[in-house]
């Protein structure tokens, strides 16, 4: 039985919330739960290496990465809206939970993440999971490959085994703190971690030759070899032992985090930032998904699922999850097909963390932080900025601006401006594609009528508050001599509220000059919007035609009358 439906408002419809997990069931076999178990067991192994890396990365402890995959990959797997998405730590939330955790701490950050799932939680119910889709290609490339290099500058300290003991969250400081620690690279560290890069970049090469490699994902096959090495050969490099003292065979302590007022208000921002880069990264990976699987999910039950994951998982010292695509992919290839496959890799996780917890003491960092770097390089869309002369330059503005305000400031400020460029661009556009054009009427109709005084126009495009002007110009009943001026607007697509305060206007004016107006052709948007304002009643009904020429025929009798 699927659960009953919540109601969001009077003004929504009834909404219910059903995970693909219960459409999968009908029909469920044992050669598909094979391969889907199978295919967990793959992502959870793929995931355990970057969930660590993720959450030191991240400014977090590995203990809190592996909890953050295990309960939000449980979660979005049971009550998503896609067969195969598999949540858990991404590397696009690195720069955002680091900078969260250096200006607020850790608790605060737990805060943050809930507060972000209420607001999934609530665009969901409110059925705006669609609204995603709007943001513009040129932002999402943007604010991705802003925080590719924002995650690459992050790994340089361990990555070469820097001397700083907290990393700047600010740009410009962490560059200076940087530049002015390299000369201090620690050599058994670089050594390392550019081994651990070359066996990352060779182990898929490797693998179409060799069987048994192409049955492990290559960070976790570095992460094997590295642990084994360090432990071995007792290298002087720091480990997850070192630094954070191993990780917990058992449960963390479940706990709320303490929450103020005055918390609530300053944690608002971060809120909407998690919330916002969860939504697009989730929906981006579940179209991408449904491309491969040749099916649809829903983008309300995903939020919903992404919601409730962001809320859980700080109890468990969580931070943000969202639908990592990557892994997603992973799941397909390896023949997960519904959500059962990401149900497993959550317990494959919880599996590895009760067994063999201990040996996670010996992870090197430097290992980690090359996953890391490597994931931060394949993230980027980097070929968009070689093609970026074969684009318009209001394109290249503004995937460039959200790119550079990315790295210098941060996200939220990056998708709000390039948002707002990219809406004035566009209006720009519609602007340049809508106006007015003269008509040539015969001096006489057929019957011998004189034309006389009757003016026609036909607008086309959109009327709205960016194209109002050139068309108001073009109507100036001062510059017209004109007795009855006749609009064809069957080519126009819509028309708002400036456009209707204009046409009142040019009403007015013409009738103070004893002159009328006419309208034809009214589409059915246009149409709906001049008869709710009370415009057509103060227009009259019979200034109201079809087509052109029973406009001009309505004006030849308007004009008569007057």
């Amino acid at each position: 039985m699927s659960p009953p439906p919540l109601i969001a408002s009077e003004r929504f419809t009834v909404i219910s919330f059903k995970p693909k997990l219960l459409d999968t069931l009908p029909g469920y076999n044992r050669e598909q739960l094979s391969r889907d178990i199978s295919s967990g067991l793959t992502v959870g192994v793929l995931a355990l290496p970057l969930a660590m890396a993720f959450a030191i990365a991240s400014g977090m402890s590995p203990t809190a990465g592996i909890w953050t995959a295990i309960v939000a990959g449980l979660l979005i797997a049971a009550l998503g809206g896609s067969r195969v998405q598999i949540g858990g730590p991404t590397g696009a939330f690195i720069p955002i939970i680091y900078g969260i955790v250096a200006h607020y701490g850790v608790q605060n950050l737990l805060i943050a993440t809930m507060l972000a799932g209420m607001m999934l939680v609530g665009l969901a119910v409110a059925r705006l999971g669609s609204l995603i889709r709007f943001i513009p290609r040129t932002v999402v490339i943007g604010f991705t490959n802003g925080i590719a290099v924002v995650i690459f500058l992050a790994q340089i300290k361990d990555f070469l085994g820097l001397p700083i003991d907290k990393l700047p969250a600010e740009f410009f400081a962490k560059v200076r703190a940087l530049a002015e620690a390299i000369p201090h690279a620690d050599l058994p560290t670089v050594g390392l971690a550019f081994a651990s890069l070359a066996v990352l970049l060779g182990w898929n090469t490797l693998a179409k030759r060799v069987r048994w490699m192409a049955r492990i994902p290559g960070p976790l096959g570095v992460l094997v070899i590295a642990t084994a090495a360090n432990a071995l050969l007792h290298l002087p490099v720091e480990t997850i032992g070192s630094r954070f003292g191993g990780i917990p065979r058992s449960i963390p302590p479940l706990s709320l985090p303490d929450l103020t007022l005055s918390d609530l208000g300053k944690l608002i921002s971060p809120a909407i930032t998690i919330a916002l880069l969860g939504a697009i990264e989730s929906l981006l990976s579940a179209r991408v998904a449904d491309a491969q699987i040749e099916d649809r999910h829903d983008p309300n039950q995903e939020l919903f699922a992404q919601g409730i994951a962001n809320i859980i998982a700080p109890i468990f010292g969580g931070f943000a999850a969202t639908g990592a695509i990557a892994r997603t992919a992973t799941n397909i290839r390896s023949g997960g097909r519904t959500p059962v496959a990401g149900i497993a890799h959550a317990f494959t996780l919880f599996l590895v963390v009760v067994i063999a917890a201990p040996l996670a003491a010996h992870v090197p960092l430097a290992t980690l932080s090359a996953i890391v770097v490597l994931v931060a390089v394949n993230m980027g869309e980097w070929h968009e900025f070689r093609e970026l002369r074969r684009y318009s330059m209001n394109y290249s503005a503004v995937l460039v601006s959200t790119f550079l305000i990315t790295v210098i400031f941060d996200l939220t400020l990056a998708v709000e401006i390039g948002m707002v460029l990219a809406s004035l661009f566009f209006i720009y556009r519609v602007q340049t594609l809508s106006g007015v054009e003269r008509l040539t009427l015969p001096p006489r109709s057929a019957d011998g009528i004189s034309n006389t005084g009757i003016i026609a126009f036909q607008v086309f495009g959109s009327m709205f508050f960016g194209s109002v002007g050139k068309i108001e110009d073009e109507l100036d009943p001062e510059r017209l001599d004109v007795t009855i001026l006749v609009l064809d607007m069957h080519k126009v697509i819509n028309l708002d509220t400036t456009a209707l305060e204009m046409l009142d206007n040019l009403l007015r004016d013409l009738r103070k000059r004893d002159a009328d107006l006419v309208l034809c052709g009214l589409n059915k948007q246009p149409d709906s919007i001049i008869r709710r304002s009370g415009f057509a009643d103060r227009l009259g009904a019979n200034h109201f035609c079809n087509t052109l020429q029973e406009g001009v025929e309505e004006a030849r009798l308007l004009r008569k009358l007057a």
